[in-house]
């Protein structure tokens, strides 16, 4: 089966990964080349390769310091951080 990915050229991105997601990643940053084509695909790569247990609808997508949707496009270069639910108290 293909993904929907399959026809992308590869890109580079820099991940950024805080609180919990740092702790299960095991890394507060990376560069990663994926044919991912929206920070949903993305995130599923990286949850596989880590082991990630947040649900995505969860996080929240900054691409180059703005919020996006999951399925916002990604270009080459972009920073991609995913942002976990915070608790205040």
């Amino acid at each position: 089966m293909l993904s929907a990915n399959s026809n992308r050229r590869p890109a580079t991105y820099s991940v950024r990964y805080f609180a919990v997601l740092r702790e299960q990643a095991k890394c507060a940053q990376e560069t990663v080349t994926s044919a991912a084509a929206t920070p949903g695909a993305l995130y599923g790569e990286l949850a596989a390769r880590h082991g990630l247990t947040w649900r995505p609808e969860l996080l929240r997508a900054v691409v180059n310091e703005r919020y996006v949707a999951m399925d916002a496009p990604l270009r080459d270069g972009d920073r991609v951080v995913f942002v976990p639910p915070v608790a205040g108290g």
